[in-house]
């Protein structure tokens, strides 16, 4: 219960960042926390495998399709499913990132940013996403932005694209909650 509440007050949005050469995920301490791992561990990096085992069993397959085909397309994706997290308990999250590929489709790098919606999602019982407004555009451009920076290996830039994920990430976080609200009123 204090995970959650701690959770709600914070409007918790995280991020992360994969390298397709080293197979290893890197992510804040929100999201590691949310898949139930230890957030050092995931800081430093860990196997993209680590995150797909987090993934409640009833979504893992349908998320794994989905990544398989973002990464080797390099497109971005937007999708809602289930974690165990920390506290052992089942939490929604909303997903959004992109992946780049080289020239032959292999993948090569991805970065995004998680939501935690448990508790939007909890009267609910939908899985689908409205259609993409100049906030979601945003998003997607934003996180391109953010992949082609961390190519520059510059990181006070880098420190500024990551604040304006986090930024857009929050509006679309509060733009979902009323959204939703509209829907159940």
């Amino acid at each position: 219960m204090a995970f959650q509440s701690a959770l709600d007050a914070l409007d918790v949005i995280g991020r992360w960042e994969w390298d397709a050469a080293s197979d290893r995920a890197r992510v804040d301490a929100v999201v590691a926390l949310l898949f139930n791992l230890d957030p050092e561990e995931a800081e430093d990096g860990l196997p993209l495998s680590r995150f797909i085992d987090g993934i409640h069993a009833d979504d893992r397959q349908r998320v794994l399709a989905l990544i398989r085909s973002s990464a080797s397309a390099g497109s971005a994706y937007l999708t809602e499913y289930r974690v165990i997290s920390v506290d052992g308990r089942t939490r929604w999250v909303l997903s959004r990132g992109r992946f780049t590929s080289d020239h032959a489709g292999q993948p090569r790098t991805g970065s995004g940013i998680l939501i935690d919606i448990t508790q939007m999602r909890m009267s609910e019982d939908t899985d689908s996403w409205t259609q993409a407004t100049p906030l979601d555009r945003a998003a997607d451009h934003a996180i391109a932005a953010q992949q082609a920076i961390v190519d520059l290996q510059d990181p006070p830039l880098k420190a500024h694209a990551d604040a304006l994920l986090m930024e857009l990430g929050r509006r679309l976080a509060r733009e979902e909650v009323r959204e939703r609200r509209k829907r159940m009123n």
